[in-house]
């Protein structure tokens, strides 16, 4: 059946402290995820928290990017929702992957706006 979208729960565990606690390693690596897997970026807002942690969004035409961390425990958290089917969010999996290096991980791919229609009606933004 024929969706809006494909959202991408994702949680890595076991990653490198040091990379998680750095707003500007975690920013590069979800902007470089959002690039591998072909999506357009809109914006790009990350946090450090105090006394460790990042969160950050990139905000694509195709939906968002998005991560939460816990470097004390070396977990991430993303959500990697992409609407249409141009974009395929698991390319950006594996770049995330890659680059945060977990131990082990978790994936969960809901599909999102499953609105019964036929496909030929379901319209996606240009």
């Amino acid at each position: 059946m024929k969706s809006l979208g494909r959202h991408l729960l994702i949680e890595l565990y076991g990653c490198e402290e040091k990379i998680l606690n750095s707003v500007s390693k975690v920013e590069v690596i979800m902007t470089e995820a959002t690039k591998a897997c072909g999506a357009q970026i809109i914006d790009v807002i990350f946090h450090r928290f105090n006394p460790h942690g990042v969160s950050g969004v990139v905000v694509i035409a195709e939906s968002h990017f998005a991560i939460h961390t816990w470097p004390e425990y070396g977990f991430a958290s993303i959500d990697l929702y992409t609407c249409g089917e141009e974009i395929d969010p698991w390319k950006a999996h594996q770049y995330l992957v890659k680059k945060l290096k977990p131990k082990n991980s978790t994936v969960l791919e809901m599909r999102r706006g499953i609105l019964g229609l036929p496909p030929e009606r379901i319209k996606h933004k240009p």
